[in-house]
């Protein structure tokens, strides 16, 4: 000991003795002294409160009789370092256990080497405090900030329950099975005090630090009903957890669980805890944790820390419940509102794949157009859930009711853009999203196809181009004039028009699914052109190989494929004619009808078919001053009758009166029409009607 100086310079024994007795009687830090040998020698007032040491009959021996396993390890080896090399060791951890069935503490202790005057050795002095319940809270605050940053990181449900299960294991118990309603994998939730109404319990995940024990725990997925008069019931009813110390066979409960007490019992658990999962003031499971492998059982802080963990377990796992129910919701609309089944078509055969992954906005179309000609379409709209749905619906009927007037492709879809546009000023951006948020884009592919010209009219809003793989096996784009996305910019679109052999296949997608393949165009047109070749195989295998060619391994969003190959209609299935504007040309329509339809060897629909044609030709010698041309496409069991003249003027039904002179031709043309309509044309108009030739047309 180093002597301190009094006033006169010298050392002052009163003081050093003054120090000695507050440091053996008063102070609160446990002091050992040991001799040369390590045996203790002397120890103060506070070491006898040092539970890790039983000082009682401990003078005059070495450590390794009364120190117990805590002797073992660092100890032994900061004694001895300190004794033999005079280096101060300070605040060195020592963990260890009184007895294998209680917990373990933990122990800071300092080591200093005692001298005397002339520097010989006299033996050691170790201080050595307690900090069993410092660490315990710092270890639990730490598992705390860990689990907040590693439960939740997504919105699925099981993700999440095997996230909890994950950092409860080894942390804080041997064994955690995370179980959850049935009800609230559907979106629902259940509330408190109706136990024996919840129905069956589901595993959501589960984890063992023990490989042996894992064999008893429940599967993922597995269900398993709840019983009245057990802890798993009983905190679901007050949403209290509980704490069974000690577990063991003869607990009358046991009986009540067939399943989870056969499962306990024979995994050897001696001391459980039950956590409710509770989120909102709803019940959503239970996660039970179990020793079976750590000696000790729980205690109250620790099930105050697995009550924290599981509170902020069940706020997760409400929230990936929400996400799955506002999913669900939009997955029915969003199926909902796409073609239920598309319908064939005389023009095109088609084939599609829908692969349902991030219930979007994404759609396809096939929509029959006068003259025998069809519209194909694709779009999608950016985000996921009810409004991303809600809008899909409300483009797909907009393009739907637009497609009736036969616009032209770009004329469409400035019509379509104008709409989004509205759409968007009803549904404001949130107020940090910026200006050009891509997140609202709405994008559209508008293609028409035409089998008696076999000739293409196609535009696009922000959406990739058609694939064309022709019956030679040249696979390319569709040159497409690409405008913005509908409601952003001007409205400003294109069209561009191509021919295309028979046989030939288009391919429209959504964009997101070329995307996944890659950034660079070509890149994507070669993995799609492996799947679209030889083009004369069944279609729907094509489509399904293009899906599996096109779609990651990983997708995060819906894939839509569409893919049509184009028919012609010959000259054997089309009739036409150029007439002058004369009321001559009325009967020289009537009669070059009646020859066709011989020829067709449809004689006995000549009567109606001649009828319609006549007041066709009639209403245009009478509205236009130019030829008139009048074309007969027969496309399958219906007969297209259309005349083409210079007037813009479009007529409209009238139900004429018995009385009056005029009026009656479109009339009677709607009577014995299939449907009818007229379409714009470059220079003038085409009023059209369908005729059905059977029943099934």
């Amino acid at each position: 000991m180093v002597s301190s100086l009094g006033g006169r310079d010298r050392p002052d024994p009163e003081l050093d003795k003054a120090v000695l007795g507050a440091l053996f009687s008063e102070s609160t830090v446990g002091l050992h002294v040991f001799d040369t040998r390590l045996r203790l020698v002397r120890f103060n007032t506070a070491a006898r409160y040092v539970r890790a040491f039983a000082l009682d009959q401990a003078l005059g021996r070495h450590p390794r009789e009364w120190a117990g396993d805590f002797y073992s390890g660092p100890y032994e080896a900061i004694l001895l370092q300190v004794l033999d090399t005079g280096v101060a060791a300070l605040d060195v951890e020592v963990r260890g256990h009184l007895r294998p069935d209680q917990p373990e503490l933990v122990l800071s202790l300092s080591c200093f080497r005692l001298e005397d005057s002339a520097g010989g050795v006299l033996g050691l002095a170790t201080a050595v405090v307690d900090i069993t319940e410092r660490t315990r809270a710092a270890e639990r605050l730490a598992l705390l900030e860990r689990a907040g940053g590693r439960i939740g990181t997504t919105l699925d449900i099981f993700r999440t329950a095997q996230e909890f299960a994950d950092e409860m294991v080894p942390a804080l118990a041997d064994t955690v099975v995370v179980e959850v309603l049935d009800s609230v994998l559907r979106g629902d939730v259940g509330e408190p005090g109706t136990v024996l109404e919840y129905g069956a319990l589901r595993c959501t995940g589960r984890r063992s630090a023990d490989h042996e024990a894992e064999r008893y725990l429940p599967s993922i997925g597995e269900a398993v009903g709840l019983a009245a008069a057990t802890p798993f019931a009983q905190c679901l009813s007050d949403l209290g957890p509980r704490l069974l110390e000690r577990l063991g066979v003869e607990a009358e409960w046991l009986a009540r669980e067939p399943v989870r007490g056969r499962r306990l019992t024979e995994a050897g658990a001696h001391s459980l805890l039950v956590l409710p999962l509770v989120a909102r003031g709803s019940v959503i499971g239970v996660a039970h944790c179990y020793r079976n492998r750590t000696a000790y059982p729980f205690d109250g802080g620790e099930l105050a820390l697995a009550a924290e963990l599981a509170d902020r377990a069940a706020l997760c796992l409400d929230n990936a419940r929400l996400y799955a129910r506002e999913r669900s919701a939009a997955r029915i609309l969003q199926l909902s509102l796409r073609p239920a089944r598309v319908l064939g078509h005389g023009a095109v055969e088609t084939a599609h794949s829908y692969c349902p992954l991030g219930a979007g906005g994404d759609w396809f179309d096939v929509i029959p157009l006068s003259g025998a000609r069809v519209a194909l379409v694709a779009g999608d709209t950016a985000g996921t859930g009810l409004e991303a749905a809600a809008t899909m619906g409300e483009v797909r009927a907009a393009i739907s009711a637009l497609a009736v007037l036969d616009l032209a492709p770009e004329e469409l879809l400035e019509r379509l853009h104008d709409l989004v546009t509205r759409l968007h000023g009803e549904r404001p951006p949130p107020p940090d999203a910026p200006a050009d948020d891509e997140r609202r884009d709405t994008t559209c592919l508008y293609l028409v196809y035409s089998p008696v010209t076999r000739r293409c009219a196609v535009a696009a809003a922000g959406h990739p181009p058609p694939v064309l793989a022709l019956p030679d096996g040249t696979v390319e784009y569709a040159v497409t004039p690409t405008g913005p996305p509908l409601g952003r910019g001007l409205a400003k679109y294109d069209s561009a028009e191509f021919e295309v052999p028979e046989g030939s296949v288009l391919l429209l997608s959504n964009s997101a699914l070329l995307r996944a393949v890659s950034d660079d165009p070509q890149e994507q047109l070669d993995r799609a052109g492996e799947a679209l070749r030889p083009t004369h195989r069944p279609l729907q295998e094509i489509c399904d190989e293009v899906l599996y060619k096109l779609a990651p391994e990983e997708p995060d969003n819906d894939a839509v494929l569409l893919l049509a190959r184009t028919r012609a209609l010959g000259p054997g299935q089309v009739a036409s004619w150029t007439l002058p504007n004369h009321p001559a040309s009325v009967s020289e329509a009537r009669a070059r009808t009646e020859r066709a339809m011989t020829a067709w060897g449809l004689e006995q629909q000549a009567f109606t078919v001649t009828l319609v044609v006549s007041e066709l030709v009639t209403n245009a010698v009478r509205y236009s001053d130019g030829p008139i041309e009048v074309r007969l496409i027969l496309d399958g069991q219906v007969l297209v009758c259309e005349v083409t003249d210079d007037s813009s003027t479009v007529p409209h039904l009238r139900h004429a009166e018995e009385v009056d002179e005029g009026g009656r031709g479109l009339y009677l043309t709607w009577q014995v029409s299939r449907r009818w309509g007229t379409r714009p044309e470059n220079r003038g108009k085409t009023i059209w009607a369908e005729v059905a030739l059977g029943e099934d047309g």
